[in-house]
């Protein structure tokens, strides 16, 4: 049996999300600043502790499971697979991202007695990757084609974009009044490797044949555009020393260069009620250097194997009868390479949440430089969240809960409805011990009792130095 259905349902069960829903508007955490620029700020100052401030991975799948294939409950594995593949549909998608946040920091300015600007800055790694499922692929794979005469199988469910980038960011935010905040975040994109194959066209149909027993015909546009690949798969580059020199080039703006931005605001219309949201990465990168594309459009058609051995009156063997016939079928697709620059657009994210705050309490102390302040304790809220993909928007709604719990802890739980699972609790907590700050935020509680059957799993967490203002 092909390979092909076990690695598509691997890549499923090991596949990553990018919502961040748990950090969203964790005040308290320098961090959620990135999920909005123009996001609330408790801080005069901070910085990053340099490749600890932000770990961020997550894994998800709107298909089949892990568990779903390789449980131990008697059923038989290959009925198993069967199901699998044949409950997933062509739009489950399989996503991956990863961010590793290199150095940060950022600072309050303005009046000495009333600083309402905020810089922030820093640079992170990010790993991005989405494929949706090929089930005509996969169906085609399973069962073969000799009971699939005249069925067209469809050649755009093949749809994949992966891509390794750096990005350089510096933000700015004001507080116009007690009211509206708003902010912006400047980017440049450096990317590291890329691969995107998204816009494929075509089908495979299998019809009695004329000259033998079937007639493949393959009618195709395929495209996979590929760059900061090829120099690192090079034969010709066999030192591992030359590929990291390499890669540590294009992390600090030595790859595909780009630009993008980031948008935000908070309006408190009343004492209580907050509404906030933000847009990221609406951005682009042009890729100029180490570019290799390979293009396949045409109509094929490939009789198939000649039931007799038509060369074993000239002792053929059979192994070499086979092979010629591989390469006869290699050789009928005409696969154009080239190396055309291109350009790739980021996937934009939505962010937009209401907030209402309750439970007041006082936290400081008159003093001459900083008036009486009252902050409240609890906060409830919702917030949607949604990214642009390939083929469609993918969207989720969580429900949160914040509290703060004493002076130097807070808590923040989550409920959230997304394509991944219809149950996805979230806890996150933020401890300050002085000035040192440490996060840990994790979703999808109720899968841990078994997670090879999670549907998404993530977790973040990170150590910044941050000086308070106002401090408690």
């Amino acid at each position: 049996m092909s390979k092909v259905p076990y690695l598509m349902l691997l890549i499923c069960c090991l596949s990553l999300a990018q919502n961040k829903q748990v950090l969203y508007g964790f005040s308290e955490i320098p961090q959620a600043l990135m999920l909005n620029p123009g996001g609330d700020v408790k801080n005069d100052w901070y910085f990053g502790i340099p490749l600890l401030s932000h770990i961020h991975v997550s894994a998800g799948s709107s298909g089949s499971s892990a568990y779903d294939v390789f449980a131990d409950d008697g059923v038989n594995f290959n009925n198993k697979l069967k199901a699998a593949i044949y409950s997933m549909e062509a739009n489950d998608f399989l996503t991956m991202n990863e961010q590793l946040e290199l150095f940060s920091g950022g600072f309050a300015f303005g009046d000495p007695y009333n600083k309402n600007k905020y810089l922030s800055f820093g640079l992170y790694k990010e790993f991005d990757f989405i494929s949706y499922f090929p089930k005509d692929a996969a169906v085609l794979a399973y069962e073969g084609n000799q009971n699939n005469n005249n069925r067209h199988f469809n050649a755009s469910h093949l749809n994949v974009k992966a891509e390794a980038l750096s990005v350089f960011h510096v933000g700015f935010q004001k507080k116009v009044n007690k009211q509206f905040t708003y902010g912006v975040r400047g980017k440049v994109y450096s990317s590291i490797a890329h691969a995107s194959s998204t816009k494929n066209k075509g089908s495979f149909v299998t019809q009695t044949g004329e000259n033998n027993f079937y007639n493949h015909i393959f009618n195709l546009d395929l495209e996979l555009q590929t760059s900061g690949l090829a120099s690192l798969l090079d034969d010709d580059n066999s030192e591992l020393k030359n590929d990291i020199k390499t890669l540590k080039n294009r992390l600090l703006f030595g790859g595909n260069l780009g630009l993008g931005f980031d948008v935000g605001f908070t309006y408190k219309w009343e004492d209580q009620w907050t509404v906030d949201g933000s847009l990221l990465d609406l951005g682009f990168i042009t890729h100029t250097k180490d570019i290799k594309n390979f293009v396949l459009k045409g109509t094929y058609a490939f009789e198939g194997v000649d039931p007799f051995f038509s060369e074993s009156e000239n002792n053929q063997t059979a192994d070499e009868y086979w092979n010629a016939m591989e390469a006869d079928f290699e050789d009928l697709f005409d696969v154009e390479r080239n190396t055309t620059r291109y350009t790739s657009w980021r996937p934009v994210k939505l962010n937009a949440s209401l907030n209402y705050a309750f439970g007041k309490k006082r936290f400081k102390a008159c003093d001459c430089l900083h008036p009486q302040t009252n902050e409240y304790q609890n906060r409830v809220g919702a917030q949607l969240y949604a990214i642009k993909r390939p083929r469609s928007t993918q969207m989720a709604l969580t429900g949160y809960y914040y509290r703060r719990l004493f002076k130097g802890l807070s808590a923040k739980a989550t409920y959230t409805v997304d394509p991944y699972s219809f149950s996805n609790v979230g806890l996150g907590l933020s401890a300050h011990l002085g000035n040192v700050n440490f996060y840990l935020m994790a979703d999808n509680f109720l899968a841990y009792q078994n997670i090879y059957n999670a549907q998404s799993v993530s977790l973040q967490l990170g150590f910044n130095y941050i000086f308070k203002k106002n401090e408690d």
